[in-house]
């Protein structure tokens, strides 16, 4: 079974750069196409990005477009979300999950990791 594991979160001053990371266990990632997702208190879960299983395809919401990059390693079973031009209000826990394509839909994926906290604050 699936299980992933986000890393790499932390404080970071506005205009800094941050690079999350989603590894995977239990299961090839290869299979899997993996969405960013991210949660501020008080708000709905929201898509951040999405990566397809080969990596040939990614989207990015508008918020971020420019300045988030996803990638993956399959032979490393982990998927990456390089964070530039940091603001305040990208100030969220990140979540990693799984799904057989990318999708607008965040009910489509499934096994969430934990989640990592981003702060962006001077």
């Amino acid at each position: 079974q699936l299980q992933l594991v986000e890393s790499g979160g932390g404080l970071v001053q506005p205009g800094g750069s941050l690079r999350l990371s989603c590894a995977a266990s239990g299961s090839t990632l290869d299979v899997h196409a993996i969405g960013w997702f991210r949660q501020a208190p008080g708000k709905e879960r929201k898509g951040v990005s999405c990566i397809s299983r080969s990596g040939g395809i990614t989207n990015y919401a508008d918020s971020v477009k420019g300045r988030f990059t996803i990638s993956r390693d399959n032979a490393k079973n982990t998927v990456y979300l390089q964070m530039n031009s940091l603001k305040p209000e990208d100030t969220a826990i990140y979540y990693c999950a799984a799904a057989p394509d990318c999708s607008d839909y965040v009910f489509v994926f499934a096994s969430w990791g934990q989640g990592t906290q981003v702060t962006v604050s001077s």
